[in-house]
């Protein structure tokens, strides 16, 4: 059956993306037999949500375009972006607390920015 999940990104700049996932959020990797600069990293347990294109929510319309989306979940994020930011990252705006967790954009070089956000929600990961 089913093992794993496998997410792409489609970078500008791969070696900067690979270096980052790499040296500052410290996944580790394997390298293709093809080519050794082709790294494939283990991000960690995973979950996937399916939100809607279009929904209604306490009188307010949301629509988005189908599209996928890739976040990083932490337990703590005052402490993960400060260890973050020890590392080199940089971030867009300040943290901001929605409806399902607090949250804030981590620039990942080559790539769109990726959210970083503490659920405040219930989690499938460790099931």
């Amino acid at each position: 059956m089913i093992t794993s999940i496998h997410t792409m990104m489609y970078s500008d700049d791969a070696a900067a993306t690979r270096a980052f996932l790499r040296d500052v959020l410290g996944w580790p990797c394997v390298a293709a037999e093809f080519d050794p600069e082709w790294l494939i990293f283990k991000s960690g347990p995973s979950e996937m949500g399916v939100h809607p294109t279009r929904s209604e929510w306490e009188g307010k319309t949301y629509v988005h375009p189908r599209h996928h989306a890739i976040s990083l979940m932490c337990d703590d994020i005052e402490a993960t972006v400060s260890e973050l930011r020890a590392k080199g990252a940089t971030f867009r705006g300040g943290i901001q607390d929605e409806v399902y967790g607090r949250i804030i954009m981590l620039i990942v070089p080559g790539v769109d920015d990726m959210q970083l956000y503490q659920p405040m929600h219930k989690t499938a990961y460790g099931l």
